[in-house]
């Protein structure tokens, strides 16, 4: 396992520099010059001296692989500059935001469990009958619609008509629960036609049938033999959803006034704030490959099939 993991982690140093490639290079390639905007955002005339001043002081006139190599270096030392709009360092601000957006995330998590896992497996041990009907339209009424139309139509609904959730800012459970169902509904509903179908698929298999000849309770059959199988396919996609989610909150946050890292970066972007929108790719590209890297590890602790081939 640990020969693995090395393995593994070796294999994520070319992905993160193929990232930093990319997101530097596009960085460059966006209009406006970062001098004029700093200026700006300063409050200060943008003159040819001063921005061309600006420009010598921060390394702007070096070539443009010089400026990529120092960037990287201090990248890679957690240095991603300072924001432009706010003067603090841009690892400061993200990480600061960053527990109110996992939060928001490991919500909408919770959330997609428990309404995907219990939909799914009653979806498949009650094939064509009418809950398996309704989770159907379910899954597709919740996968078809846009993220932030479900959630303009849940603050209709549930703060305008109602009057029965707050609907901007973060606060208690209440502050969590709208903003925590737009995201996670989506996912659910994908997730739980992903459950039926690999419930579905064990439920055939010999072991399952040869564990109802031996006379066990069906809900240790469920419970214990074929939905631990089942979920295994699920696995690879919780991972990657886990990413999904963490980048995905961006609208999300935006429509609730959530004050998490999706929130800022918008702000970012409107402000042509390019540390932080660097700053922030790069983030978010670590948090994918570190979730499916734990997500492979994953595998040989629901499978020991897989643990014994990777000890080979």
């Amino acid at each position: 396992m640990q020969r693995y993991l090395l393995k593994r982690l070796f294999y994520l140093l070319p992905v993160m520099l193929g990232i930093s490639v990319i997101t530097f290079g596009l960085i460059n390639l966006a209009p406006g010059d970062p001098a004029e905007i700093i200026l700006r955002v300063g409050g200060a005339e943008p003159t040819r001296e001063a921005v061309n001043a600006l420009r010598a002081e921060l390394g702007l006139n070096d070539p443009v692989y010089i400026q990529y190599l120092r960037w990287l270096w201090d990248a890679v030392h957690l240095d991603f500059g300072v924001s432009y709009r706010t003067g603090l360092p841009v690892t400061r601000e993200i990480l600061s935001r960053f527990p109110a957006t996992l939060e928001l995330t490991l919500a909408a998590m919770t959330f997609m469990i428990l309404v995907a896992l219990p939909a799914g497996v009653l979806s498949a041990l009650y094939r064509h009958a009418f809950i398996d009907h309704l989770t159907r339209v379910f899954a597709l009424v919740g996968a078809s619609l846009p993220g932030f139309w479900k959630g303009l139509m849940l603050i209709y609904l549930f703060a305008v008509v109602w009057g029965l959730l707050p609907v901007m800012g973060r606060g208690g459970l209440r502050h969590l629960v709208l903003p925590a169902v737009t995201l996670g509904f989506g996912m659910a509903a994908v997730y739980m036609r992903i459950i039926r179908a690999g419930m579905l698929e064990v439920l055939n298999q010999d072991y399952i049938k040869l564990a109802r000849a031996k006379g066990l309770q069906e809900r240790w059959v469920i419970g214990r033999h074929a939905l631990k199988n089942a979920l295994l396919p699920t696995v690879t996609l919780f991972g990657m959803s886990l990413g999904h989610l963490l980048g995905g909150t961006v609208i999300v946050e935006t429509i609730f006034a959530w004050p998490g890292v999706g929130k800022f970066v918008v702000d970012a972007i409107f402000n042509r704030d390019y540390p932080v929108i660097q700053g922030y790719a790069m983030f978010m590209a670590l948090i994918f490959v570190l979730a499916n890297l734990l997500v492979d590890l994953s595998y040989g602790l629901l499978d020991p099939r897989i643990r014994l081939e990777r000890g080979k």
